[in-house]
């Protein structure tokens, strides 16, 4: 396995620049998803990781090696590409075989290297279907075993699962996580989806306007956003941002004030953005929380649970409450309760994350 290092990687087209110096490392066997909103960058950087796009300035490293002017064939990477790319007059087999069959491997070794992927991704009684002839789902898996039998060194996987519905793509995050687990192949991963970011990722590197914008655990993001962008961007629904006004004892929002552990250390005054996660707030108090009052538009039930989309003021929120079985108890909610050690604050202005006490 090899690791994967990028140091000042730039892309420009002539004058436009789209990627500005990212430095990012990839360790040996890990698995890393680049997550961000459509024109962020992320695909340009798994390209020019691939080979398929010239990197600009900055150094690409792959098992300690260079691969700046490494052409792609020689740089021991399988991508995975989101239309699958699969030769539709081949069969499953033959789809599979055909880069060992460029590289001139023996045909008894290549049969029983399709026979063994294969066998690991539920393939074995389609080898002899065309695409066709094949569902979505089964197509991704031949997409991902004609990469997976070249063993290479690192796996690229471009938003494979863009073109599946909700359920297949279920079913195909956890088929992905357990082969990564399975074959223990450095994996570099890019897609829009923050739920498959989250699910997927030993670590998560959040891209916004060809920057990064933060990189770490899955939960780590998730619970110390370094800024508003990675809080808006992780979680569903997303974290309510709402501004406000640091006082001695907390933060003022609107008409309510929301109470805040330790000292503020002088900063009162300063405008905050108040951060709160759908799933933090309680309808009934609790030790050291704030009644927020809300004006509630709409119950959304998922089953379990329901979205209250709500309002405070002019600033428009949605959270999450547990329906019992039913969502009548929800319909005459008119205030919420805030853990105060739940709360995140971000500077107004520049959208970095706040430390109390600081």
């Amino acid at each position: 396995m090899a690791g994967v290092e990028l140091e000042g990687i730039v892309k420009a087209y002539g004058a436009l620049q789209v990627v500005h110096g990212i430095d990012l490392n990839v360790a040996e066997k890990e698995f890393v998803v680049l997550v961000g909103p459509s024109g962020c960058g992320k695909s340009t950087t798994l390209r020019m990781i691939a080979g398929l796009e010239e990197i600009t300035d900055g150094t690409l490293t792959i098992d300690g090696r260079m691969m700046n002017r490494v052409a792609p064939k020689d740089r021991d990477v399988a991508m995975v590409f989101q239309n699958y790319a699969l030769y539709p007059h081949l069969n499953v087999a033959d789809n599979m075989a055909f880069g060992l069959r460029i590289r001139k491997m023996p045909k008894d070794q290549i049969k029983s290297t399709i026979a063994d992927v294969a066998e690991i991704l539920g393939l074995t009684e389609y080898l002899e279907r065309r695409p066709a002839d094949l569902s979505g789902g089964q197509r991704q898996r031949v997409a991902m075993g004609r990469a997976i039998v070249r063993h290479p060194k690192v796996f690229l996987f471009d938003e494979p699962l863009s073109n599946l519905d909700a359920k297949l793509r279920t079913q195909m995050r956890a088929e992905i996580k357990r082969l990564h687990n399975r074959l223990g192949v450095t994996s570099v991963y890019v897609t829009h989806d923050q739920v498959e970011a989250m699910t997927l990722a030993d670590r998560i590197v959040v891209m916004n306007d060809g920057a990064i914008e933060q990189v770490g655990t899955p939960m780590e993001l998730f619970n110390n956003p370094a800024n508003t962008f990675v809080a808006g961007f992780l979680g569903s629904p997303p974290m309510n941002q709402m501004r406000g006004t640091l006082t001695d004892t907390g933060a003022v929002i609107g008409d309510a004030e929301i109470a805040l552990p330790g000292q503020i250390n002088g900063h009162a005054g300063r405008d905050v953005i108040v951060g709160i996660r759908p799933e933090h707030v309680t309808l009934l108090p609790s030790e050291q929380s704030s009644a927020l009052p809300i004006a509630l538009d709409l119950v959304e039930p998922l089953g379990s649970e329901a979205l209250l989309h709500a309002r405070h003021g002019d600033t428009a929120m949605v959270f999450k409450a547990e329906t019992h079985g039913s969502i009548d108890h929800l319909s005459g909610v008119d205030t919420v309760h805030v853990p105060a050690g739940l709360v995140k604050l971000f500077d107004a202005e520049t959208g970095r994350a706040l430390s109390l006490g600081a």
